[in-house]
This record gives structure tokens, C-alpha cells and sequence, in this order.
């Protein structure tokens, strides 16, 4: 998404990926159909209050679980809906993983150190969807020499901690 350059090209997919989610992704997860069919593993449903409108608001979105936490990447930065409604009311906040729902505390990755750290880690270890992500090539880019920093500037990563 983030690789699409025109305006028109971006609504148009963004609306795409809003209609699919409202009417497969999300209600397959809740009904428990994705969760059995091993989605959980990378998928997980966020729980956020609206900014504006105060409405529960559901998302389905990719994680990575690094160091015990549970990490999140807005491709959108801090335009994202979901990452407005969480900044919003971060009280109102929680995740559900496979069938449980839980509630998590978060903190935003500011540093471009840190998000290049993570992303040198999301590509040592899932070289495919980092190609999906960003862009990616495993066959031509190598890590030890690629800069993320005009990317991380551009995007926002989510750090959850499960609440026991």
C-alpha cells in the first residue's frame, strides 16, 4: 500500500481492504472460522473506541510477536483510523488473539534506531511479508547494508504488553 502513488490508486485500495474486512475478515474471525484455521498465528483483532464518534471500532491487523511483546506496524503511520482511535483512548484498548480477548497495555516506538532495529528483525526472520510490507527483495537487497530510516520515518510501530 504504501508503494502506490496515486491519490486515486491509494483510495481505491484502502476502500477495497475496508469492505473486505468489514464483511469477511472480521466477522470470520469473531465467529471463531479464521482463529481454526491457524490465522491467529499472524492476524489478531484490535479493539479501539472511535476518536471522534466514541463507537467500538474493530480491526483486524498482521503482529509479530518480538521479546514478549506483541508488535504492530501502522503503514500508514499516524494517519491510520485505528492508530488515531488508539492514541485517542488508550484505556479502551484490546486485542483478541485467537479466541480470547485481552486487554494490553502499549507504548509507540519514537527512536528511527529502534523501528531499524525491528525492521532488520522482521526481515531476518519473515523475509516474505517484509516483501509484502515494504517492498522487500531478498534476492537482491541485503540487510546488512540496507538504511530503513526514510521508511521508519514514514510508518508507526505498536508495542503491546498483555495485562494479566
Amino acid at each position: 500500500f504504501l508503494l502506490v502513488t496515486d491519490a486515486d490508486k491509494k483510495k481505491k485500495v484502502l476502500k477495497r481492504w475496508k469492505r473486505m474486512n468489514k464483511y469477511f475478515t472480521v466477522p470470520l474471525y469473531r465467529i471463531g472460522v479464521l482463529p481454526l484455521l491457524g490465522f491467529h498465528k499472524i492476524f489478531l483483532l484490535l479493539y479501539t473506541k472511535g476518536y471522534k464518534t466514541e463507537k467500538l471500532r474493530i480491526t483486524p491487523i498482521e503482529y509479530r510477536r518480538k521479546e514478549g511483546y506483541i508488535h504492530i506496524v501502522a503503514g500508514r503511520g499516524n494517519k491510520a483510523h485505528w492508530f488515531k482511535n488508539l492514541v485517542a483512548n488508550p484505556k479502551d484498548v484490546r486485542i483478541k488473539l485467537g479466541f480470547r480477548k485481552k486487554r494490553v497495555s502499549f507504548d509507540i516506538i519514537k527512536t528511527i534506531e529502534e523501528k531499524n532495529e525491528f525492521f532488520k528483525w522482521y526481515v531476518s526472520k519473515y523475509p516474505t511479508a517484509a516483501k509484502y510490507l515494504f517492498g522487500w527483495n531478498p534476492k537482491k537487497d541485503v540487510l546488512e547494508t540496507t538504511d530503513f530510516s526514510s521508511f521508519s520515518e514514514l510508518v508507526e510501530i505498536i508495542r503491546f504488553d498483555i495485562i494479566k
